[in-house]
């Protein structure tokens, strides 16, 4: 046999593409682009997505009796996850094929009670949300999104700070002149959670007494959406960058964006789906919230809402036996369409790497997650692996399998657990990001490109 079929080789894809690839990718990463400057947050996610399953014929299930083959459906749980399917042509019992991404990412979170002043400065108090590094949120333009709802039931979206004719906000830092003291801390303590406060006026209200510049921010917002200082108890606000997505590199061959772990795998899954019709096995996508602080709440993964889904395709395909959504699980087969770490040469000590991932090297396989001694971890079987490579090698899909960094550097997880917990065979599958958690993030249009790719073909095997 030949070295070359004896070595593993591993080159970036943009080697072995021709002129007509290289049209799909970029084409393909445009309607990325676009998707991600109006899905900044998880209901802004869950609305473009129902927006384009309604364009492609999916129905919302709680307005279908029964189901039959080949036809699609989705469920809304609470604006903020959405689950889809498209029925196969075999019995559910048989299995279904199964890829899951978030839409949640970080960033920073209105306190209850956010808005105050001192020294004639108006800010908002907030709560970072996820693994961030919080001296990366100061000084960089924010945005507001968000929704208020107010006491009658009344409904009110917010979003300041994308279109080029809005205001911007930020949060102030010390000048180095004065920050002597700050700069002998450590990165992680230099910015103190409590002083990631959002700038946002400094005109006073016409009046006589305190705050008045607090005031004039309630009285601009009560004149634009009709809210008052107590409607701030029950809403949902999120600071997120103000950058566009953007093309990166003269080549163009990257894209910078905010919220790319992992909506460039919610994205990638969800455009595969749109184009199965009359699958073999039924295909279900699910993007997930609060992945970035554990899969928790009735809207995380950990929740019931997805077997409520499940159990409602039973119901509706009149198969719902006892103890049938457990034979479905057991059959089931996975991609957790997650992010994962590429390779920075700046910081490449942090990376072990044989088995690292690089961008523009196509989607990559984390056969474990976890922390230094697998903690927390879902590990796929080498069976499963096998099946995996192999609907990726007989479609020329490039692909790599990597670790998220040195064994005791650090670690992470997925919401692969929490279906592998279910009985099915599951593998991390998605694509490798530079500066991932920070306000920019940067991935190739390359990978974005070979994601879709497996994530189609899964589907269809």
């Amino acid at each position: 046999m030949e070295k070359d079929e004896l070595l593993m080789k591993r080159e970036s894809g943009w080697k072995s593409i021709n002129e007509s690839e290289k049209e799909e990718i970029f084409k393909l990463s445009d309607e990325y682009i676009s998707f991600m400057n109006k899905s900044k947050t998880e209901r802004e996610v869950v609305k473009s997505v129902i927006s384009l399953l309604e364009e492609n014929n999916y129905k919302n299930i709680c307005d279908v009796d029964l189901l039959n083959k080949g036809d699609k459906v989705y469920f809304i749980n609470k604006n903020k996850n959405v689950f889809a399917a498209v029925i196969g042509e075999e019995a559910i019992e048989n299995g279904i094929n199964l890829i899951g991404a978030h839409i949640d990412s970080p960033r920073l979170d209105l306190k209850p009670n956010p808005l105050y002043e001192d020294s004639n400065l108006a800010y908002f108090k907030t709560h970072y949300y996820g693994g961030i590094k919080k001296y990366q949120w100061t000084t960089i333009p924010l945005a507001i999104h968000g929704t208020i709802i107010k006491t009658n039931g009344e409904k009110i979206d917010i979003s300041i700070g994308e279109d080029e004719n809005d205001p911007i906000f930020t949060i102030t830092d010390l000048l180095p002149h004065l920050a002597m003291d700050q700069m002998k801390k450590s990165l992680n303590n230099a910015i103190d959670g409590e002083d990631l406060n959002l700038l946002i006026g400094s005109i006073p209200f016409n009046s006589e007494g305190e705050d008045l510049v607090k005031l004039n921010i309630l009285n601009i917002l009560n004149k634009k959406y009709g809210i008052k200082e107590v409607d701030f108890l029950s809403s949902e606000i999120e600071l997120v960058p103000a950058f566009k997505a953007r093309s990166l590199g003269f080549d163009e061959s990257m894209v910078a964006a905010y919220g790319q772990d992992d909506k460039v795998c919610a994205f990638t899954s969800i455009k595969a789906l749109l184009e199965i019709d009359n699958p073999k096995n039924t295909c279900v996508c699910i993007l997930a919230d609060k992945e970035e602080i554990g899969s928790v709440g009735n809207t995380g993964m950990a929740s019931n809402a997805f077997t409520y889904f499940i159990s409602e395709l039973l119901n509706k395909l009149n198969q719902n036996t006892t103890n049938m959504i457990d034979k479905v699980y057991m059959n089931s087969k996975m991609l957790s369409a997650d992010v994962d770490a590429g390779v920075d040469p700046i910081y490449k000590n942090v990376s072990e790497l044989n088995n690292a991932s690089f961008i523009g090297y196509g989607v990559t396989l984390n056969k474990y997650t976890g922390s230094r001694g697998k903690s927390g971890a879902s590990d796929a079987n080498a069976e499963y692996m096998a099946h995996i490579r192999n609907i990726l090698e007989k479609n020329n899909i490039k692909y790599q399998v990597s670790e998220l960094g040195k064994v005791d550097i650090g670690g992470g997880g997925t919401i692969a657990y929490i279906l592998a917990d279910k009985g099915m065979e599951v593998v991390d599958c998605g694509v490798p990001v530079l500066s991932m958690h920070a306000p920019y993030e940067v991935v190739s249009k390359y990978d974005i490109y070979s994601a879709y790719r497996c994530y189609s073909e899964f589907y269809k095997s």
